[in-house]
């Protein structure tokens, strides 16, 4: 395998140390920046769209009304950058702008399956460099649409569906390559703090957009286009996909995560149950064998978790797509402050995915983690939808939203609903994904890897495609209360699907704590 060139030229000019243990220090150190910065210029790309689609420039219905004067208002004719959408009535124009949407997660759902499957027979860096190079490039025609002054919704929905195949890219290269460089110790809390990319990423990208949406709409593209390419040039020059590249084999790699786990009280017992024998030791160096499709889901857990996640990210992308929408329609505030007051739900998922990660690691129950946090979820978005929807929302002055306690209420209650949706949806997608790749069916494979992750996400992607469609449809008659029911029942459904990992955590806890029981009552005994 090719060494990257920057890498390349570290080693000529003597820039790296020479004792191994300091060498795979300093490249697990540039794996994490190096992805963390990776994914967090993918969402920074996906962003603007959910921003720009509140600017007058895009899509303008009349003056700022009321939910219940909505059937007044849904004849209203609308203008549009598009002009297709020119003259609809309002709900008819979202349904329209949904397609924006929709176009992209179906794109990125399809091309995930087969995303993962195309990882296992690249090299890393040089697919995740192109595809990054050529997300960048896409977002890049969007916004020069502005300046073209294109206005075929055509162009836009075949810009998307491009943009959606090739960001699939992404998350199953992502996770292989942590995976490759980072054993089982602490994965809950690395993965946790790792996977905040997607937070941040949101937030940067509403930031950016923002900037621009009032006075020229298309840099809030060209503008995250010109980022996310230049971080993949930046993973070719330097990105080292696995330890072997550089000459560490993976026996010396877990080694080192064992005793680096052993320094971890809460991971001693963990590190211990899952080393290797001796007598798997020809099953491990067989690990770049690929898993076929319907092997990896056989792997127990991969179904329950994949539905969960469809569920869980419909919940999430609908906030991502349609929050700074609703807060602009329900508080009247502009869009730069909509996007603005939209980033708190994804620092509340920064949060979340940090705490999620943190109690599985405590408690080895990822499946009972992610069933708490679906179960305050639930409330907290019913306590969200009652607040904006008229029981003490965000008031507006010109646009600007005024400072008083509904305000604080209502900054305090997204910050939670943004800990609490995300956090089931975070773990999912990084430690669990990266658990169930360690089953002895797989062997810690990270070429499989590639193939369970792009299964959990492609399917979560599914969801996460619906959420705004229906969120689209649902709210065009300016009735908000439809969107929060579906999105409540979904976080229900979610739930459900976890049922029965959940039970077979129980019986695990509750079969070893009469195991300890019994222990001390022989104990006992035998001092007696």
């Amino acid at each position: 395998m090719k060494l990257a060139p920057g890498v390349s030229l570290l080693q000529v000019t003597g820039l790296l140390p020479s004792l191994s243990r300091r060498r795979e220090r300093m490249f697990r150190v540039s794996v994490l920046v190096l992805t963390f910065l990776a994914y967090t210029s993918y969402h920074l790309s996906r962003k603007p769209i959910s921003i720009v689609k509140n600017s007058d420039a895009f899509l303008h219905c009349g003056t700022n009304h009321s939910a219940h004067e909505h059937e007044q208002h849904n004849s209203t004719e609308c203008t549009s950058w598009i002009s297709a959408i020119n003259g609809k009535s309002e709900k008819e124009a979202k349904t329209y702008l949904g397609l924006l949407d929709t176009s992209y997660l179906f794109s990125y759902a399809f091309f995930m399956f087969f995303s993962g499957m195309l990882a296992e027979r690249m090299d890393l860096r040089y697919f995740l460099a192109m595809g990054m190079i050529l997300s960048g490039l896409f977002t890049f025609m969007f916004g020069l649409a502005y300046a073209a002054n294109i206005h075929s919704l055509a162009f836009f929905i075949s810009i998307q569906i491009i943009t959606g195949a090739f960001q699939a890219s992404g998350w199953p290269g992502v996770v292989t390559v942590m995976a490759n460089w980072f054993g089982k110790g602490r994965r809950g809390l690395i993965m946790g703090l790792w996977n905040s990319h997607t937070s941040l990423g949101n937030i940067l990208g509403s930031l950016i957009a923002g900037a621009f949406v009032t006075s020229n709409w298309g840099l809030s593209f060209i503008v995250p286009g010109a980022i996310i390419a230049g971080v993949g040039f930046f993973l070719f020059l330097f990105l080292v996909p696995r330890p072997e590249d550089i000459g560490i084999t993976h026996e010396e790699s877990e080694h080192r995560d064992e005793e680096e786990g052993e320094t971890e009280p809460l991971m001693e017992d963990k590190a211990e149950e899952q080393t290797p024998d001796a007598s798997d030791t020809t099953v491990m160096q067989a690990e770049e064998r690929a898993i076929g499709f319907t092997g990896a889901l056989r792997i127990p857990g991969v179904v329950e978790f994949s539905l969960c996640l469809f569920f869980s990210k419909l919940v999430s992308y609908t906030f991502l797509y349609w929050l700074p929408n609703y807060i602009h329609q329900i508080s009247h505030v502009d869009a730069q402050e909509s996007a603005i007051l939209s980033t708190i739900f994804d620092i509340g998922g920064i949060v979340g995915g940090i705490t999620a990660g943190l109690i599985s690691d405590s408690t080895g129950r990822p499946a009972s983690t992610c069933s708490l946090m679906l179960i305050m979820a639930v409330p907290c978005m019913f306590l969200y939808q009652w607040l904006e929807g008229g029981g003490c929302k965000i008031s507006s002055d010109h646009g600007v939203p005024v400072h008083n306690t509904c305000f604080t209420l209502s900054i305090l209650v997204t910050l939670v609903t943004g800990v609490l949706v995300n956090g089931p949806y975070a773990l999912i997608t990084t430690a669990v994904s990266a658990e169930l790749g360690q089953h002895p069916s797989l062997r810690g494979s990270g070429k499989a890897l590639a193939t369970v992750t792009a299964i959990i996400d492609g399917t979560g992607s599914v969801g996460a495609a619906i959420g705004p469609f229906l969120a689209g449809a649902l709210s065009g008659g300016g009735d908000w209360s439809n969107v929060f029911y579906m999105l409540m029942g979904a976080d229900v459904m979610a739930l459900l699907f976890l049922t029965r990992l959940v039970y077979q955590e129980y019986r695990r806890w509750s079969n070893g704590r009469r195991e300890r029981h019994l222990e001390h009552l022989d104990y006992q005994s035998i001092n007696s």
